[in-house]
């Protein structure tokens, strides 16, 4: 990513569009000090260092908060929602993420309070997902949380695979993942996420600057359940979560 966002700035664009979360995001800041920057799906753009505050980002960068860490929490208390007898839940993270320890912050006293014991599987390559999977059926876990992050995006149909391979409730972060088969997603709208992106982009063209654009904080957040997934795995969707789910996949 440093070396495609340095041609970006050798082609003297006029604008930088940061897709994906972190990565992009901190190679672009990288690249240049000039060129406005516009990120979208950054999970803690202050702790990362990507903008100074929220409301006045100084620079030359702003972009779209995700919230995606601190909503760690949440999506452990729906899973066991969905598995009240959940007791061993695993969390997968990539640890060459940079909000990788903001979903270890958030998510191990979240597990506590629930009474849950979590075990926190590390992976970076397809092969180190392959080799979390199998470690599963050892730990006897109930339930798997899948830490929204852009590797995992990109291999999303095979973590969806794996889940359903090992009988695994599994929760997401993005719609997505559910419309490929998976079973529960609660997260940012990602759509809603990049639509703001262009608007800022469109802004900073005709001439505003990013300095004096703040932040967007998430104002939407998607519950999204795939019934067919849950009924082969045997699970009886409660009630309060078909009524709280924005959208029910048939």
């Amino acid at each position: 990513m440093p070396a495609l966002a340095a041609d970006l700035v050798g082609l003297k664009v006029a604008l930088l569009f940061a897709a994906g979360g972190p990565p992009s995001a901190l190679a672009a800041k990288a690249a240049t000090s000039t060129i406005p920057i516009v990120f979208s799906g950054s999970n803690d753009p202050v702790g990362l260092g990507l903008v100074a505050s929220l409301n006045r980002p100084g620079g030359n960068v702003t972009g779209m908060s995700t919230f995606t860490s601190i909503l760690a929490a949440k999506r452990l208390e729906l899973l066991k929602e969905l598995v009240p007898a959940a007791a061993v839940m695993a969390y997968l993270i990539n640890p060459s993420n940079p909000t990788a320890e903001f979903e270890r912050k958030e998510s191990a006293p979240a597990a506590s309070a629930l009474g849950i014991q979590l075990h926190v599987l590390n992976a970076s390559t397809e092969q180190e997902l392959d080799a979390a999977f199998a470690t599963l059926p050892n730990l006897r876990v109930d339930g798997l949380v899948v830490a929204p992050e852009p590797f995992f995006d990109s291999q999303r149909d095979r973590i969806v695979s794996l889940s359903a391979r090992y009988s695994l409730p599994a929760i997401y972060g993005f719609r997505d993942y559910v419309v490929a088969g998976g079973l529960l997603s609660y997260g940012t709208s990602i759509t809603e996420s990049y639509r703001q992106a262009g608007i800022y982009a469109g802004r900073i063209l005709k001439g505003e600057k990013p300095s004096d654009l703040p932040v967007v904080q998430p104002i939407k957040f998607e519950l999204v359940l795939n019934f067919k997934a849950a009924k082969a795995l045997g699970l009886t969707v409660p009630d309060k979560l078909l009524v709280a789910a924005d959208e029910v996949i048939e």
